[in-house]
Parts: structure tokens; C-alpha cells; sequence
């Protein structure tokens, strides 16, 4: 998602941000653990983010995408104050755009490890991004050697059409009137990344919080 001088793109679908079924639960888990990825079901945020701290290697470059989940359970600050590990984003920050964009691109794709979140998974086992630069997601998709996701779960939707509405019609208005607060724009969907299967033992671990976090 990117900025916009358009005008709001709405009200957000409440719908979306309610608790799913534990039923519900149990069939994204179990879908996605067949399609290769390592689940974890946490009863709370301070649970994921212990879970999620625990499968950072000692001297990992680490990427913390921005996210509100991770600010909402502490992550970005725990993160911060993990020894031994190299954080990107501070060394992307201090990095020229201008004269070291080839750097800055190489850098930000190709870390050990990438911490974030996503935006809506599906029962049948199918992880939705979105995105305005798309620069997490070639990270999610191939480049990290690592992926964390946190992910509360009311992001938890029965199809991927129940997905991609999800982003447009809850996810969007949110971060649309976030960065209209914070920016004085507002926010648009450029990207999607859908993830079916990580065919990398181990690489991939999704976090599924029994809490409502992020949009």
C-alpha cells in the first residue's frame, strides 16, 4: 500500500475483524502445515512474541517489516534489544537513496531473516500480502533465508475471495486512514503476494495469535 491524493476509499467492513471459529482455526493450521510451513497457535501476543524471538538465529541479519502487529505485541522493541543480532532497518536508514540504491535494494531483499505480517490467510492453507513497493514481499516469496509471520486471528477468512475482499474492503480503509493521519495521504493496493506452499523445510513460520492485532 502506498500513498494517495485521492479522496477515502471508505468505511472498513467490520465483518472481517471478528474472532473466527476455533474450527476455523484448526483448518488453517492444518492446511498450512501441509503445504510446508511451521504453525504455531499462541493464546497471546506476549506468547507469539517469545515464539518468534526463539527462532531468530544468534548473529542473523534480521528485517522487521513494518507492521502494526508487531508494535501492538513488542516485537519491534524486543527486536531491538536482541543480542547478537544485526538489524537491517537502522543500516538501510543511514544509506543514501540517491547514490546507494542498488545497496539499499540488495540489502533489504536478501536478509537471514524477515519478521512481519500478513493480511489475511485462508482456511485452505493460502497466505494474502499487500502491498504498495511490493519490498517485503520478495523477501516473503525467495529472498529472506527466514520468514516470521505474527498474524491475530480475525485475519483468518474462509476462501481466497474471502481474502482478497478482506483486503480491500478492512485492511485498505484502515491503513488509508492511517496514512492520511500520519502522512496527510492516503494509501492505495499496488501488489498482492498469495503464498500456496513454502517448498523449504523450516524456512517459513506463521504465528497464529488468538488475538485481534493489526489490520
Amino acid at each position: 500500500m502506498t500513498r494517495s491524493e485521492g479522496p477515502p476509499v471508505g468505511t472498513p467492513d467490520t465483518k472481517y475483524a471478528a474472532a473466527p471459529t476455533g474450527a476455523a482455526i484448526e483448518r488453517a493450521a492444518a492446511s498450512l502445515r501441509s503445504h510446508g510451513l511451521e504453525v504455531i497457535v499462541a493464546e497471546t501476543g506476549d506468547e507469539a512474541r517469545r515464539e518468534a524471538l526463539s527462532r531468530i538465529p544468534a548473529d542473523s541479519e534480521v528485517f522487521d517489516a513494518t507492521s502494526r502487529t508487531l508494535e501492538e505485541i513488542g516485537l519491534t522493541k524486543a527486536l531491538a534489544e536482541l543480542p547478537g543480532v544485526s538489524l537491517l532497518r537502522p543500516k538501510l536508514a543511514r544509506l543514501d537513496r540517491k547514490t546507494q540504491a542498488s545497496e539499499i535494494r540488495r540489502i533489504a531483499q536478501t536478509p537471514g531473516v524477515v519478521v512481519g505480517s500478513v493480511h489475511a490467510v485462508t482456511e485452505d492453507g493460502q497466505v494474502l500480502v499487500a502491498s504498495a513497493t511490493g519490498s517485503q514481499l520478495g523477501p516473503y516469496a525467495a529472498g529472506a533465508g527466514k520468514v516470521i509471520w505474527i498474524v491475530g486471528w480475525q485475519k483468518v477468512v474462509p476462501t481466497l475471495a474471502d481474502g482478497l475482499a478482506r483486503l480491500e474492503r478492512y485492511a485498505l480503509p484502515l491503513e488509508d486512514a492511517r496514512a492520511r493521519q500520519a502522512y496527510g495521504v492516503g494509501s492505495s493496493l499496488n501488489r498482492i503476494l498469495i503464498v500456496r506452499r513454502e517448498h523449504q523445510p523450516g524456512r517459513t513460520t506463521l504465528i497464529l495469535v488468538k488475538q485481534k492485532l493489526g489490520f
